[in-house]
C-alpha cells in the first residue's frame, strides 16, 4: 500500500497521508453506523463511555465532539484497523508485531467542532519504546477550511518531549504554546479526500482548529504500538491487552530504548478525553469551540 519513498518520508517527518485506503462502500457503511451513534445521544445530557458531548449539546439538538473507544462500540471499526491495507502500511512504518493501544472517533460538526490544542500524544501514554503511531482516518474530504491536523514535521525527533503540565503542577495534555512558536509556525495541514489516512509518530507535535466551515470533518483515529512496546502506566489486563494484537504472538519481555519520559503525573483535574483535560488550562491556542 505505500512505497519506499513513503516509508522514508514517515521515518523522516515523522507524518504521510495515503490516498483513499478505504474504498465507498466501508465509507457508506461507517457514516451509516456514525449517524445512529449521534442520533442515539439524544439519550444522554452529559458525557457517558461512549459519548463526549460538545459544549451546547442538548436532547433536542446532539452535538458529539467524541466516540470514545468505537472499536468497542461497533465491529466496523475493529475490521478497518485489521484490513489487510491497514496492517500492511503498519507492518511497514513499525514492523510484523502490532498491538492496538485504543481508538476514538472525533467528530468536527459544522461551524463548531471543537478544537484539539498543540500536543504529542507520548505525553499520554508513554511506552518502553516509541514505535506507535497514530492513524487518522479521513471519513469526510478534508481541506484546511474545515479544521485539519496540523503536524510539524520532524517534531519526532532528537529526543524533544515538551512539557504539558500546568502550572499547578498536574498534567494537562497540551504545551504552553508559547514554548512552540517556530514549530507551530512550520505544521503541515493533512488533507485528502475520505477514505484517505494520515500516519503520525507518537512523539509528532500536532494540533487541530475549530471547523468553522459549512462541512463536517470526522476523524476515526486509531493509537498503533509495536507488540514490544510496553505502557509505562501498567497492564491491568494481560488478557484484554493480548486481545488487541493485529499482528505477531504475545511479547512478555517489553523492549527499552532510550527515549524522553515525563509521566502524566499527577492526573489530570478534569478527568475523561482529551478535550476535558485540555479545558482546564489558562493558555491555548485556538479559537474554543462557543
Amino acid at each position: 500500500m505505500i512505497s519506499d519513498e513513503q516509508a522514508q518520508a514517515y521515518k523522516r517527518d515523522g507524518v504521510i497521508v495515503v490516498p483513499e485506503v478505504l474504498n465507498q462502500e466501508t465509507l457508506a457503511k461507517v457514516r451509516t453506523v456514525l449517524a445512529e451513534l449521534v442520533a442515539g445521544a439524544a439519550n444522554v445530557s452529559e458525557h457517558t463511555d461512549v459519548y463526549d458531548l460538545e459544549p451546547g449539546h442538548t436532547p433536542e439538538t446532539p452535538r458529539v465532539r467524541r466516540i470514545k473507544a468505537p472499536h468497542k462500540v461497533h465491529p466496523i471499526f475493529d475490521e478497518i484497523v485489521r484490513s489487510p491495507a491497514v496492517i500492511s502500511i503498519l507492518t511497514r512504518l513499525i514492523g510484523p508485531g502490532l498491538r492496538l493501544h485504543g481508538s476514538k472517533l472525533n467528530m468536527k460538526s459544522a461551524q463548531y467542532g471543537s478544537p484539539v490544542e498543540w500536543h504529542q500524544d507520548w505525553a499520554f501514554y508513554p511506552h518502553t519504546n516509541d514505535d506507535i503511531l497514530a492513524i487518522g482516518v479521513l471519513l469526510d474530504d478534508c481541506d484546511i477550511e474545515n479544521g485539519p491536523m496540523l503536524v510539524t514535521p520532524g517534531s519526532h525527533t532528537g529526543g524533544t518531549m515538551w512539557d504539558h503540565h500546568g502550572e499547578d503542577g498536574h498534567f494537562a495534555g497540551l504545551i504552553d504554546p508559547d514554548q512552540i512558536e517556530g514549530d507551530i509556525k512550520r505544521a503541515v495541514p493533512c488533507m485528502g479526500k475520505a477514505g484517505s489516512m494520515s500516519f503520525h509518530h507518537v512523539r509528532a507535535l500536532h494540533g487541530s482548529a475549530t471547523n468553522t466551515s459549512d462541512r463536517p470533518r470526522n476523524l476515526l483515529l486509531y493509537e498503533v504500538a509495536a507488540s514490544d512496546a510496553w505502557p509505562l502506566l501498567g497492564v491491568k489486563d494481560f488478557d484484554e491487552f493480548n486481545s488487541r494484537l493485529l499482528a505477531g504472538p504475545p511479547v512478555v519481555a517489553p523492549r527499552l530504548t532510550d527515549v524522553p519520559v515525563r509521566m502524566p503525573l499527577p492526573p489530570a483535574k478534569r478527568q475523561g478525553s482529551i478535550y476535558e483535560t485540555q479545558s482546564a488550562a489558562k493558555k491555548s491556542y485556538f479559537t474554543r469551540a462557543a
